[in-house]
């Protein structure tokens, strides 16, 4: 590995010297590249023949940034000494300081360490569209190689606020509008573009800003908020690794052309993500009201997203041309893919799969967009069930990140391969799941909406919950969430998860009174909250009767008085079943390792990124106070509470829920 990882240096007749950072892909800031960096610098300074120093990348990039690999090692052991000393040593003293003028000749991209270095050197030479950036606080860290200090002083101090508190890219041809960049040309005349500008020269910065600076990063990178951060980074990386699918050399098959049966919500929301990157797509529909419903939904998707910026004008127009509308399934014959996208309705999935098995090519891969019911369930009226597999999205389907891949005992490698290549396509994070009741999310998370009622009979209050849980760093508390998804998915799989889960629901009526009070939530405006047109959710005073009633009903408050109870209590109650229940996951290997859980509950649920993602967070405090709570509630409310022998078993021996289980501790455990 180290042999593809080094820094060499030409001098030309001219007397300048090309410094280029070789560690593909990106040239990322490995420790030998440091090294390197510094040997070259020195030996340049010192040689007579050498009047100047171009500094770039090689491989069309300049550098996407330091070496996160590093920061792992940091977190691991402890040792801050791991980290090079680049800020002072390399940027401040070697380039900067230097007796003879650097110009960074920038392609590609220039991130977080990468353009750093850049802005040491006296001048920055950049090909137009290059992106630009510092993406530390991503990772729970700040710019630490001097980016704090300079970048305000080339692009102004609002504009270096915003890129580095939303870890915001810009092109290089904003660059020179701001000054982070000094001239712009094509590749081809990046380095005698240099040549002209390396006279211009650029003032010596603070040292004192840049030495508080380096000794902030150090004592950030050993922040639980980092070690968070840089777990989620590498755990994202990891869900595409799957073991009998992705290293057995096989190869996805090019997926041209998919069809998306039923146009609501979901469907319209799974097509916009298809179109998007350039994937025809035909949208099949029961009658023509429908059919136009989904197109219209389609189209303003699209809108929203020229609005947004992440589309131009053009890129919409070509994406509506490549969607056909039908009404029957004579266009399906040469789809390389089917997405079934319908009510959570049993019997009438099963007819699809059975319809759309006669007239597919046999190569089509079968998909289903179900939440919850079990795909063999799904198909199995079918006689094709090798290709047979669940592509859960979530709403609105186009715009989150997460894509959960079903996968059943007769799942082939191939299917799944295919759909991790789609998900890819389609800019989604792919996690491979295995096939259960609700998957890896929406079963982990069951217990996230059933203890939010749990409480609310026992006397929290619905606004105080939602504050707690805001306040931890979800989006929104659990009420909120249930309005804007409606009540309707709640009632649906309400008989589906009783009859699937058994004794360890909390039984509720809580969204039955709701309806029957005529509250749908988001959808009619009125829910736990109040929806008015442009403004901000407002808590409902009159929803108080609906809660009484439910309480009367559910008599859990001790002599009809309200429990009391700490902010922590409520988190806990909360989110520790959630955690009781990611066990279950992890013990029936659901999911293929504990970090995929991780990123799931992350891009799925909105878990806060900055604390790791649930299995992560929940090891941050540790199974046996997480099992000596579940305990105690268990004994006064009941098997809701009761923790899983996989929790009982790692809080017993001290070891974190995220160690992976031997085979034989698996095969000894009760399954489900």
């Amino acid at each position: 590995m180290a042999g593809s990882i080094r820094v060499t240096m030409e001098v030309g007749a001219d007397g300048v010297a090309v410094v280029t950072i070789c560690n593909p892909p990106v040239n990322a800031l490995h420790p030998i590249i440091i090294q390197g960096l510094k040997e070259k610098y020195a030996e340049a300074m010192d040689r007579d023949d050498v009047k100047a120093i171009v500094l770039t990348g090689a491989g069309g990039k300049f550098c996407g940034g330091f070496d996160i690999n590093v920061f792992t090692e940091v977190h691991k052991t402890g040792n801050l000494s791991l980290m090079p000393d680049v800020s002072v040593e390399l940027v401040s003293n070697l380039i900067e300081g230097g007796k003879k003028p650097s110009v960074a000749a920038i392609q590609g991209l220039a991130l977080g360490g990468g353009l750093e270095l850049t802005m040491g050197c006296h001048a920055r030479i950049s090909t137009p569209e290059a992106q630009l950036g510092l993406p530390e606080l991503t990772l729970g860290i700040i710019p630490g190689f001097g980016g704090t200090q300079r970048l305000p002083r080339l692009v102004g101090l609002p504009k270096a606020i915003e890129m580095m508190l939303q870890s915001k890219f810009i092109k290089a041809k904003e660059g020179k509008e701001r000054g982070l960049v000094d001239a712009l040309c094509s590749p081809d005349d990046l380095h005698q573009g240099c040549l002209d500008v390396v006279e211009e020269g650029v003032l010596f910065g603070g040292r004192a800003g840049v030495l508080k600076e380096a000794k902030v990063f150090k004592e950030l990178v050993l922040s639980p908020t980092s070690k968070a951060l840089v777990h989620a980074f590498f755990g994202q990386r990891l869900t595409t690794k799957v073991p009998g699918v992705t290293d057995v050399q096989l190869k996805p098959r090019k997926i041209r052309k998919v069809a998306v049966i039923g146009g609501g919500l979901m469907g319209s929301g799974i097509a916009t993500a298809l179109l998007v990157s350039n994937t025809s797509v035909v949208l099949k529909e029961v009658n023509p009201q429908f059919l136009q419903r989904g197109q219209k939904m389609i189209a303003a998707n699209l809108e929203g997203l020229v609005k947004r910026g992440s589309l131009t004008k053009d890129k919409m127009n070509k994406a509506m041309s490549l969607l056909k509308g039908a009404l029957d399934y004579s266009d399906f014959k040469d789809v390389d893919m089917v997405i079934e996208a319908v009510i959570e309705k049993i019997h009438l999935k099963q007819s699809i799969f059975s319809d759309i098995e006669k007239v597919c090519p046999p190569h089509c891969i079968l998909a289903t967009n179900t939440s919850t019911i079990n795909l063999n369930v799904v198909g199995e009226k079918t006689n094709c069930q090798d290709r047979i597999i669940g592509a859960h999205f979530f709403s609105p389907a186009h715009i989150m990140p997460l894509l959960e891949i079903v996968r059943t005992e007769k799942t082939s490698p191939q299917a799944i391969l295919d759909l991790i290549t789609v998900g890819k396509m389609i800019k989604k994070v792919p996690v491979v799941v295995g096939n259960c009741t609700g998957f890896a999310v929406n079963r982990t998370f069951f217990p996230y909406t059933q203890g939010s009622h749990l409480l609310v009979s026992i006397g929290i209050d619905v606004f105080r919950i939602d504050r707690v849980i805001s306040s931890f760093g979800m989006p929104m508390g659990p009420f909120q969430l249930q309005d804007l998804a409606g009540y309707g998915v709640a009632l649906a799989v309400k008989d589906i998860y009783v009859s699937a889960f058994g004794t360890r629901n909390f039984d509720s009526d809580l969204v039955d009174l709701m309806v029957a009070n005529g509250r749908q939530g988001k959808s009619n405006g009125k829910g736990y909250y109040i929806y008015e047109k442009g403004g901000r959710p407002k808590p409902d005073p009159s929803v108080q009767l609906v809660i009484d009633e439910y309480r009367r009903h559910a008599k859990m408050m001790p002599g009809g008085k309200p429990v009391t109870l700490t902010d922590q209590d409520i988190l806990e109650m909360i989110f520790f079943p959630v955690v009781n229940e990611a066990c279950r996951v992890m013990d029936e290997n659901v999911v293929i390792r504990a970090s995929d859980l991780d990123i799931a509950s992350i891009l799925g649920m909105g878990f806060p990124k900055y604390r790791g993602g649930l299995v992560f967070w929940a090891d941050t405090i540790g199974a046996p106070y997480i099992h000596s709570k579940l305990s105690k509630w268990a004994e006064i409310y009941g098997d809701f509470f009761k923790p899983s022998s996989y929790l009982e078993e790692r809080a017993k021996r001290s070891l974190p829920l995220s160690a992976p289980t031997t085979t034989q501790q698996a095969s000894t455990r009760s399954r489900m």
